[in-house]
Order: structure tokens, then sequence, then C-alpha cells
């Protein structure tokens, strides 16, 4: 036993404001050499902030010169970037054009430089001017991150104007669909905006799949850059890498001439590195989320010319014998969605603060596995690599609606849109080793022929895209004739499971459901992609209470069968949406959510903290002046080996205020297994004691209290 010193488990840094820190290392040169020449060249510069904005409810902005340096903007309107208009109280309802600007100052260095810009999201339609020069145009993708090379455009050694003309209006050609979606429909440019200098030849992106050996603790890391050269001449580069501990900085390998490549003017080349191996590798897991980072150079006549650096993580995930495997070991998880968006301060363009909030409180909700109805902000993705929670991302196809006036095959513009938001979804977050699935859609109907179809192809792309990750899709077509439904083409089955609330029927129908699911599907891993208690009808009373109920009767259900590997609540938050039955404004919104829409906690709360607990109990004895404390897994889900916990305990006595701290390890223990401890402390008359069950990652998963 030991007294306790306090350790921050969350932390901040970056002019982006991210969720969880770069490592202390992170902000040093990966590489060796002077940075002087080319390589000085390369930086990142936020373009978040102050920008101007105006609406153009009648779409003419463009006929009137809007995108043009020279044009006035003395009724333009500052705002702050990431920002959307839909918090706004005056136009919380608009849907249609709205225009951004942004002077910015280029030096003249950067006449020697490619340099471009990165919109990590604009909702859902953007075209960008420079200096009254179009650059190019992101159309009908809301929520990937999309580059525009702005080079040609540039001024350098003078001021520059960058115009970007949004649109959020309802479209049929585009995912999600028209109206078809159930969520919040904010335009703007919602999350952070970068401008990426670098020299003319460099290293836009790198894909590293790390496959291990659970046997020999080793891994095996594919390693493939893209490389562009948008120089006039022919550019002979090599190419280096080192592989460094993210905590420790540590260099654990390193390849000084992996390969050698030329690259002609104007063109792009993937460059597949050989195979390398990694010793030692540490595995990632949501309670040991131990990351990586890749640290690439290329290098011209021997000086360096440009770096590169992408975080990874080792683990290996699989679903094998009707069941879910991390690293070799059979877990069944919980854990909650959360629908972003919904603070009426922020909406979708959130800042870090909110994010990090959120996200802290899932974790102290034991979520540790969760889905999202579309691709989210990187900040997001950090925080699940850094903190441990297993994510699904999606392409936001969501709703029957979406494929009802089809034919046998999807509509080819729906279709290519969704390859497209899949394409760029994979391509930014591929490394993210949260990622444990691709999610393809949601709720459309997988026995409709051209759903069915579009389900199938999307697979396909996504397998090829990135064949060693899992790929899915949410149904909500199983209570009927289920073996016909798109979800046997998928490596497990997710079911969204909304008996008592939109289904008709009692906890025994979803018994006599899930029965039928398994024999349709007999070698497949089931997920409850969704389950708990929308109070979106009349018909839905009960309030919070009602939630209670339904989150303990179903979980307890699925707890009954081994092949149901996990369970998402669904949701966090009551969340905004533009088919909210209840508020107004900025605050309509469904009431789903354990937390409101300002993250205010309701009693529910607690009851999902404890149905997601991996201890089922912790029971406290008194024990000769001291404690004894026992602690007791659960034998089903959420059941997985909890490996690094202590138990912290905090004695109170003066005036009932904290006297002591302590904290000892926990052994080791699987699924149904139980360990006790004394637990002592000095105060003669304590008047309660608080034990916490804490997570290697700081997080408590259980708590208990003691009173005289």
């Amino acid at each position: 036993m030991k007294a306790l010193s306090r350790r921050r488990f969350i932390k901040h840094a970056g002019t982006t404001g991210l969720v969880a820190s770069l490592s202390s290392c992170q902000t040093k040169k990966s590489m060796p050499g002077p940075e002087s020449g080319l390589a000085a060249l390369s930086r990142t510069q936020p373009l978040n902030g102050i920008w101007l904005f105006k609406l153009d409810p009648q779409a003419c902005g463009e006929a009137k010169g809007w995108h043009l340096a020279d044009n006035p903007t003395d009724d333009w309107k500052q705002i702050t970037v990431p920002h959307t208009w839909q918090v706004c109280a005056d136009t919380a309802e608009y849907m249609g054009v709205a225009w951004y600007r942004k002077d910015f100052e280029a030096p003249d260095s950067w006449a020697a430089a490619a340099v471009r810009v990165e919109f990590e999201a604009v909702y859902h339609s953007a075209c960008v001017w420079l200096n009254g020069t179009l650059i190019g145009r992101h159309l009908r993708k809301g929520y990937t991150a999309f580059t525009l090379d702005i080079s040609s455009a540039l001024r350098p050694g003078s001021d520059n104007t960058l115009v970007v003309k949004v649109e959020n209006s309802f479209d049929r050609n585009m995912l999600p669909r028209g109206v078809s979606f159930d969520w919040t429909t904010d335009g703007g440019i919602i999350r952070p905006v970068n401008l990426l200098i670098s020299p003319k030849t460099y290293i836009e992106r790198v894909d590293l799949d790390a496959r291990p050996d659970l046997g020999t603790a080793r891994a095996s890391l594919d390693i493939k850059l893209i490389l562009q050269n948008s120089a006039g001449t022919p550019m002979s580069v090599k190419i280096s890498y080192r592989i460094i501990e993210d905590d420790t900085c540590r260099t654990v390998l390193r390849q000084d001439q992996a390969a050698a490549v030329t690259l002609e003017p104007g063109a792009a080349k993937e460059v597949v590195l050989p195979t390398a191996t990694l010793d030692n590798a540490r595995l990632w897991h949501f309670d040991h989320p131990d990351l990586y980072r890749l640290a690439a150079e290329i290098e011209h006549q021997g000086k360096p010319l440009h770096q590169y650096e992408t975080t990874f993580g080792v683990r290996k995930i699989e679903v094998r014998d009707g069941g879910f495997y991390l690293n070799g070991e059979r877990v069944w998880l919980m854990g909650v969605e959360r629908m972003g968006g919904s603070h009426p301060d922020y909406g979708m363009a959130e800042p870090a603060s909110l994010v990090l909030r959120d996200h802290n409180a899932m974790k102290e909700l034991n979520c540790v596995f969760t889905r999202v109805h579309w691709q989210q902000d990187k900040r997001v993705l950090d925080y699940c690599d850094r903190q441990g929670i297993l994510i699904q991302v999606e392409v936001p196809t969501w709703g029957p609606d979406t494929f009802n006036d089809m034919g046998s095959e999807p509509d080819p513009i729906i279709m290519q849109n969704g390859l497209e938001q899949l394409r760029e979804m994979i391509d930014r977050d591929r490394n993210h080793p949260s990622i444990f699935a691709w999610g393809l859609c949601n709720e459309v109907n997988g026995q409709n022929p051209p759903a069915y179809r579009f389900v199938e192809r999307m697979y396909e792309e996504a397998e090829r895209l990135d064949p060693h990750r899992l790929r899915t899709y949410a149904s909500n077509s199983l209570q009927t004739d289920c073996g016909k439904d798109a979800a046997g083409l998928m490596d497990f089955i997710e079911w969204n499971e909304y008996y008592e609330t939109w289904y008709k029927g009692t906890v025994e129908d979803v018994r006599k459901n899930l029965k039928e699911i398994h024999r349709a599907f007999p070698d497949k891993m089931l997920v409850i992609s969704e389950y708990g208690f929308c109070q979106c009808r009349p018909a839905h009373t009960g309030g919070d209470a009602r939630m209670i109920e339904i989150l303990r009767s179903h979980t307890d259900l699925y707890r009954d069968y081994s092949f149901i590997g996990g369970a998402i609540f669904f949701c966090y938050n009551d969340y905004r949406t533009h088919i909210g039955d209840k508020g107004l404004g900025v605050l309509k919104q469904r009431v789903h959510g354990v937390v409101d829409l300002y993250g205010e906690r309701k009693p529910s709360f607690e009851v999902l903290r404890r149905e997601s607990s991996p201890v089922e109990l912790l029971r406290l004895d008194d024990w000769g002046g001291n404690l004894k404390a026992t602690v007791i897994t659960r034998k089903s889900l959420p059941a997985y080996r909890i490996d690094g916990y202590r138990l912290r305990w905090i004695v109170h006595g003066y005036e009932n205020l904290p006297m002591e701290q302590y904290e000892t390890p926990l052994p080791a223990l699987a699924p149904g297994e139980q360990a006790s401890q004394v637990l002592t402390f000095k105060e003669k008359k304590p008047k309660q004691v608080r034990v916490d069950i804490i997570r290697p990652t700081g997080f408590s998963v259980l708590k208990a209290l003691w009173k005289a």
C-alpha cells in the first residue's frame, strides 16, 4: 500500500486544441539533420479564429462577385471558425448558401513551397477561391476532410484572400439523403482549417498496418507512403523512417534508407516499403492504449526535404467462433454512443474542451466500445486512441427512405457518393488503432434490393481499401425474415434493438428475436448496435425512470447469450436534430440520453455506469478497525480480464472532509473471479470511506461508500 500521488491522465497541447496531448517528445525533430533549405518550409499554420461571414438566401453571391478579393465586405459580420450558423437564434432554421472569407499573409519564402489548405470538414458542400481564383470544390460530403493545393493562386510576400461558399440544403444526391436522417443539419466550416506548407515534393500520407504475432511478441509493419511532386522537374528522393514509443520517446526501429524513388513532374506515387519487424511490440488495448509513432522523411541529395508523422497502435481484432477477440482474448464489451453537435452553444463546431468533457464522461460510464453515425473529428479519434475506446466510424447512410424510390440497384449518384465518402474516411483515419470496424450504413432496410446491393458494394470496397479491418452495418430489419438481410454479408451482425419503444412487443419478444437471428447466422457474432428508450412519441411515456427499466431489463437479457459480443446503449446525450419533437430553434431535440443537451446528468447516468462496469460487485466490510474490500468481476456482458487495475480509498474525518488517500494494486482477474484486500488507514474515527476501482487509464469503473 502507498499514499496516492495525484496524476493527470488527460493532457492538453497543440495549436488546434487537440483533445489528448502529443507526447512530450513529439514537438522535437523526429529525424536528424539541420532544419534549413527546403525542409525549413515544412509547417502547419492554423487558419481558425476570426473570419468574415454572410448569408446568401438568394444564392446570388457568386454572380455579385463575393468570391473576389476586392469585393466590399462592409455588411459581412465577424464570426469564429470553426462555426455553424445553426446555433444562432435568428438563423437556426436557415438552410441554404452562406459565405466565409479570411485574409492571411504569405511570406516571400512560400514561393518555393507547395501550399495547401486543409478543411477538416465543411457541411456539406464547399467551393473555395483564393484571390478570386477557384481552386477546388468538395461537394455533398459533409464530414470528411479535404485538402486543396492553392500554390498556383497564392501571392507570396503579400496578403491573400480565401473565400468559401458553403451550402447545407437538403440534397437527394448525397448521403445522408434528403431529409432521411435523424441528427442536426448544422451548416458551415464546422471543423478546423489549416494551411499546410511544405516543399514542392512532399509526403502526402502514410498508410500503416501493424499485425502482431501474439506468440512471439513481434509485429509486422506494412508501410505505404503516398508521395507528391508538384514541381516542374523530376525529383529523386530517398525514404527513411523511425518507429518511436509515444510515451517514452524511445526509438525502437530505424530504417535509414528504406527505399529510393524518382517522381515525375506533377505526379503522385505510392511507395510500398519492405515489411519491417517490430520486436517486443507493446499491444494497444482499451485499458492499455500503448501507441507508437512513425516518423518518415524524404531526402534529396543528402539533405532533408520533408517529414511526416503518424500515430498507430499494435493490436489484433478478430471475430471468430461467434465471438469478439482483442489480442487473442475473448471479450464482451459495452459502451454508449454520443451524438456530436448537440450542445446548443456550439453545434457541430465543437471546441476541443467539449469533446474532452463528453468523452471523459463516457469513460466514467465505462464506455470502451462505441459507434458513431458519421465520420468524426480527428480530435475524437485521437482521444479514443489515447484513452482507450474502441470505435466504429460510419458513412452517414441513414434511414430506410434512402433507397425507397429506386429499382433493383442503388441510384448511381448515391452509390458513387457513398464510395467517395468511404474512401475519404479510410484514407484519413485508417491508422487509428481505436477504430475496430468501418460502418457502411445504418437502418436502411437491408432486405430492400437496392439497399442490399449498396451494402454489398460498400463492403467490397472497404475490404479492398483496408483488408485487415472489420466491416459491418447497423440493421433495423432483423425482426422478420432476418436470413434475407444484408447483415449476413458482414463480418459480424449488428442489430438496433428497440422493442418496447419503436418495435411493438416485450422483453420476451427480444429473447425470441435474438434466437431467430442466431439461427439465421449461427456462426456470426452479434452486436447490439443500439438499444434504449426514445421519448419521441406520445406513447413513449415514463421519462428517465422508464429508460432505466429498459436499460436494466434488456442488458440483463443480453447476458444470457454468449454470441452477443457487444452492446452499445443509445445514447449518451439528448441530441439536436432537424426532426426533433421537443424544443424550439437551437434546442430542437430528441430526448434519448443519460445527459441533457448541456451535459447535465440524469439518474440513468449512474445506472448505465454500473451496468457497463466489468466489476459486478465492490463490497466493503468492517475488518478490525479497518475495511475489507471484495471485488467480483462479471461473468458476462461486459466481461474481460482486468489487469493493472487498482483500489483507491479516501478516508473522511474532521468535518467529514477528506483526510487520507491511498491506493494498492489489484491482482489480474478473469471474468467471474474475485479478490479481497484489507484497506488500512490512520484515522481512528472515520466518518466515511470512499473506495474506487481505477483503470490503468485513471478512470473509475465502480465506487462504494462506507459510512460510520
